[in-house]
C-alpha cells in the first residue's frame, strides 16, 4: 500500500503522456493532493469542476435506477484525455483520482490500466 504523495508521483512518472494528476474528494469538491499541471492548468479548479462532472452522473445514475458503479469516466478534447477513475472499497468512497494526458502522446486503454493499478495501492 502506498500513500497519496507517492501514488501521484508514480502516476506522473509511470504513464506515458500524463501531465497531471490528483486526488479529489467529490463532496467538497476539494484536491487531497496534485502532482503536474501548469501555469495554465490549475489542477484544483479542474478537480472542483470535474466534482460537478462526477455529482451529476451519480444523481442521473440514480434517476436512471441503475445499480451499476461508475469505474471511469473520459473526457476527449482535441489535444487532451481526461480520465476521472472513482475509487473502490472503504477508504475511497467519495474519492477520484483525475489523470490529465497529452492526447499525442498517451495510450489511453494502458493510462486506463496504469491508473486501475495505481489505485488498488492507493491507502488513504
Amino acid at each position: 500500500m502506498a500513500n497519496t504523495e507517492t501514488c501521484l508521483k508514480e502516476a506522473l512518472a509511470s504513464i506515458e503522456g500524463a501531465t497531471g494528476v490528483a486526488l479529489v474528494d467529490y463532496t467538497s469538491g476539494m484536491a487531497l493532493g496534485t502532482m503536474g499541471g501548469s501555469k495554465t492548468f490549475d489542477l484544483n479548479v479542474a478537480a472542483a469542476g470535474n466534482t460537478d462532472v462526477v455529482r451529476a452522473k451519480l444523481r442521473t445514475m440514480e434517476h436512471l435506477g441503475l445499480k451499476g458503479e461508475i469505474e471511469d469516466i473520459l473526457i476527449t478534447l482535441s489535444d487532451q484525455y481526461h480520465v476521472i477513475r472513482l475509487l473502490g472499497g472503504r477508504s475511497g468512497n467519495g474519492l477520484f483520482l483525475y489523470l490529465v494526458l497529452d492526447a499525442k502522446r498517451a495510450n489511453l486503454a494502458m493510462a486506463r490500466h496504469q491508473l486501475k493499478r495505481i489505485e488498488q495501492d492507493l491507502e488513504v
